[in-house]
């Protein structure tokens, strides 16, 4: 399988770069993909919320009316969930684990079906580098439109230096991310997806 590379104004040249089948060549699974996405999200989840249950609220032990005999429904003590004031029933705690478990051969069975669909829908472009001069937003956002990109994109490259990381950071609808540290999220939320030469060599050494 080849792409087209693209030139500096967003056309194809007609240098080609070979995609490995293994990688992008993969058929796309819905399910799979799915599974490592809320499991990324999921991983990334942390316990910040505590609520108090029946026993840490403030409360009285004392029976609030008689058992029998008053016409109104039995109850034990104030601390119930039923109550005001009282305890929750399934309170959260800051001890809560979301973590999900995805196996290594299944994340990167399911970031190859995410690769292989971006091939699919012409979402993936390939250019030979890609940095800036200068650490300007400016800059950067004249870069990605002149190769095309007026939406939300995401920007792969094998490393990145700090202008290009200054210059990016503050764009709301794009992203440059390091292959290595490439996830799923990512790859699924961006219309468009940039990718150097270099970059994707390392993601084919890192998912073959």
């Amino acid at each position: 399988m080849e792409i087209k590379l693209i030139d500096q104004s967003g056309k194809e040249t007609k240098n080609a770069v070979k995609l490995s089948d293994v990688t992008f060549g993969r058929e796309f699974n819905e399910a799979l993909v799915h599974q490592v996405v809320v499991a990324y999200q999921a991983n990334a989840r942390v316990a910040t919320r505590a609520q108090l249950g029946r026993g840490e609220v403030s409360h009285t032990t004392r029976k609030p009316w008689n058992q029998k005999g008053t016409g109104r429904a039995r109850s034990g003590m104030s601390s119930s969930p039923l109550w005001r004031g009282g305890g929750r029933a399934f309170p959260n705690s800051p001890n809560e684990n979301f973590s999900h478990k995805v196996n290594r051969k299944a994340y990167r069975a399911g970031m190859c079906s995410i690769l292989s669909e971006l091939v699919r829908q012409s979402r993936l472009a390939v250019v030979e580098d890609f940095s800036v001069d200068t650490p300007k937003t400016k800059n950067f956002i004249s870069k990605i439109k002149s190769l095309g990109f007026n939406e939300g994109v995401l920007v792969l490259v094998e490393s990145f230096d700090e202008n290009l990381y200054l210059s990016a950071r503050n764009v709301p609808n794009a992203m440059v991310i390091e292959a290595q540290y490439v996830d799923p999220v990512s790859l699924v939320r961006f219309p468009k997806v940039l990718a150097t030469k270099a970059a994707v060599k390392k993601l084919e050494e890192m998912l073959a």
